[in-house]
């Protein structure tokens, strides 16, 4: 719906994040329009602004930022970016509600920011998002489009567009409504989860993903590259065995069958950290002990 609204078309380029789910790319490509794939900081997993400055062309039409796992760090410097090429800036926010950087919340950062409230979402309707703007012509837009192109007009229900029918259920906003009242403790808690595998795994070898000194991360999901000794994969596979659930940190999509075989340009940094991430659990009671023995003694077994 946003870049429906910006009003992209067939040719023409999004620079987009390249470390993400494929629907950031998904939806460029099903316009028609060309992804333009930005490699990420091995630090942060974010987009390089060198990165985005060096792909801009004249047929670049949008950027595509993703807060990596819900970590928004160097979106303002995309940001100033985007305005310089004066540039609308759509935030891939599915996993950052409740992050912010330099104390502005995402959500109000970007032209238009997409929130998931997928169930593994820290807030989650069960399904669905939202869109937020502080844009006028952007939130009109998308209120008729969102609702079958409908407005009222003198208390009659009229059709002036075409549109979808987007809107979220009222069962769905109450759930997301008392989720939201409690973001804050949910985020500290997560916090104070991830500050303690630090600790421990950072002696393994492990590197967390980093934030910058002006950011809140909301832990959205806690995710560490692994050191070069071991294999991912088998990391993964012995922790399963464990009965310790984890997964990648999540994917290059420059490095995905599809777009590898389209575009064939993939992109280093991310291609990396595909290979090389691993997600751990993240929830309130969780045996982190428990968790850092088992690892520890799989590296032991490797070595």
């Amino acid at each position: 719906m946003s870049l429906k609204i910006l009003d992209i078309k067939a040719g023409d380029e999004v620079i987009i994040s390249d470390f993400s789910f494929p629907a950031t790319a998904n939806v460029v490509e099903d316009l028609g329009a060309i992804p333009i794939f930005a490699d990420v900081s091995l630090e942060t997993f974010n987009m390089l602004p060198d990165e985005l400055e060096n792909k801009i062309t004249t047929k670049t039409k949008a950027v595509i930022f993703v807060d990596a796992l819900g970590n928004p760090s160097g979106i303002l410097k995309i940001k100033a970016i985007c305005e310089k090429y004066n540039l609308p800036l759509i935030e891939d926010g599915a996993c950052a509600i409740g992050s912010s950087e330099n104390t502005i919340k995402c959500g109000n950062i970007a032209d238009l920011t997409c929130f998931s409230f997928h169930p593994r979402k820290l807030l989650t309707t069960g399904e669905g998002g939202a869109i937020t703007t502080n844009n006028e012509e952007y939130a009109k837009l998308l209120e008729i489009k969102l609702n079958h192109g409908s407005v009222v007009n003198d208390g009659k229900f009229d059709f002036i567009d075409y549109g979808y029918n987007y809107r979220m259920s009222e069962l769905q906003a109450v759930m997301g409504i008392k989720q939201l009242e409690k973001l804050d403790s949910i985020v500290k808690s997560r916090n104070t989860i991830r500050d303690m595998f630090i600790v421990q795994l950072e002696q393994l070898g492990f590197k967390e993903q980093k934030v910058t000194k002006d950011v809140v991360y909301n832990v959205q999901s806690l995710v560490f590259q692994v050191p070069s000794e071991i294999n991912r994969d088998d990391l993964v596979s012995y922790l399963k065995n464990n009965k310790i659930e984890t997964t990648i940190g999540t994917y290059s999509l420059s490095a995905t069958t599809y777009y590898k075989n389209k575009y064939n340009n993939i992109q280093k940094n991310s291609s990396n950290l595909e290979k090389n991430t691993i997600t751990l659990p993240c929830y309130e009671n969780l045996e982190i002990n428990k968790i850092y023995k088992i690892i520890s003694g799989y590296i032991s077994n490797v070595k």
